[in-house]
């Protein structure tokens, strides 16, 4: 301790314990909330989901018509012009500025605008719910696998890799064509062919894999460390184990791959009703609106644009808000991966370096 010098006054004494220092999380939300880009996305997602929830005071207060009501037959007025929506040779109306139709017609009448915003509330529907499958599932599977290994992790290790091996774009194609005609019957549980539950279970199942053995492997290392063998050593259960000392330390890796299971599953799920194998009509979606569209283009381009713009948008918010998120929560990844990606130096100096 250094002694005071004549004038000198000591130095007040600390009453009390010391401060509390800052937990995981609270450190990953400052990280979080410094990244401007990151909320920015993060806002434009949202933006974007309270648009589609809004649908329908859209449709009966402002363009007065549900998202499949036709309208072929009927007229309007642009400019103290009467135009057909849709004209004698079948091109749709575009985007009217003065009337109710603002984004414009589809082939059979239909407003864009009521459909985009009704086709997103089922797009968003399909992606959150089958993100919530592909969790638990994933969650489930990659726990037991990595935790208890033997037979059970053989077992689950080769269905994962069945389901691994196809791409999921031809095995949902598969599967949604299969199930396309006579719906799903599993006795307690019964999906019509008409049902977005359909969608949402194929979605859901597909990526399974790609979160369930990442997390096995992270179980894998858990459970060798020391506070998993002193649970044992207390006569803690396995469940009890999995539930209090494997499963806390998912948490992060779990957060942050929902987000980015959301954004494929939004993806699949277009490229899916964009092939007829998921949305079926008269129910909207991105994908079923984009399929619509592109027949009628480049005569009618607004029923891609639209359909297009808005799906464009909703991944794009909900990919960089991933990203941050994963930067937040562990912020040497980024670092790690430009190490993986930086060349192994070759200088005669960095060779004596590294002998």
């Amino acid at each position: 301790m250094t002694p005071l010098r004549p004038g000198m006054r000591s130095p007040p004494a600390t009453k009390g314990p010391p401060p509390a220092g800052r937990g995981p999380w609270r450190l990953a939300w400052r990280r979080l909330a410094r990244s401007r880009a990151t909320l920015a996305f993060g806002g434009l997602f949202l933006a974007v989901v309270v648009l589609c929830l809004l649908a329908p005071v859209y449709a009966h207060d402002i363009a007065h018509t549900g998202p499949n009501d036709n309208h072929i037959t009927e007229t309007v007025k642009v400019g103290g012009k009467t135009l057909e929506v849709v004209s004698p040779t079948g091109v749709p109306i575009g985007p009217t500025w003065h009337s109710r139709f603002f984004l414009g017609a589809d082939a059979n009448g239909r407003d864009v605008a009521v459909r985009l915003l009704y086709g997103g509330r089922n797009s968003l529907e399909i992606g959150a719910i089958a993100t919530l499958i592909t969790m638990l599932l994933a969650v489930l599977i990659g726990t037991s696998a990595g935790y208890f290994r033997g037979v059970t992790d053989g077992v689950l290790s080769r269905l994962l890799d069945v389901i691994w091996a196809f791409p999921p774009i031809l095995l949902g194609v598969a599967l949604g064509v299969a199930l396309a005609v006579g719906g799903l019957d599993l006795g307690v549980v019964k999906l019509h062919s008409g049902s977005l539950l359909l969608p949402a279970l194929i979605v859901g199942v597909v990526f399974v894999p790609y979160v369930a053995r990442p997390l096995r492997g992270q179980v894998l290392s858990l459970r060798r460390r020391e506070f998993v063998d002193a649970a044992r050593v207390q006569g803690r259960g396995h469940l009890r184990i999995l539930a209090e000392e494997i499963l806390p330390n998912l948490t992060s890796t779990i957060v942050v791959f929902i987000p980015l299971m959301l954004a494929n599953a939004i993806l699949l799920e277009a490229g899916l009703s964009y092939l007829g194998a998921g949305v079926q009509d008269p129910n909207p979606s991105w994908g079923t609106m984009l399929a619509e569209g592109i027949r009628l283009t480049p005569g009618a381009i607004h029923l891609v644009l639209a359909p297009g713009l808005m799906l464009v948008v909703a991944v794009l918010g909900v990919n960089v808000f991933g990203d941050g998120l994963r930067d937040a929560l562990d912020p040497r990844a980024g670092q790690r991966a430009i190490a993986m990606r930086l060349p192994r130096p070759t200088t005669a100096g960095a060779a004596v370096e590294e002998a």
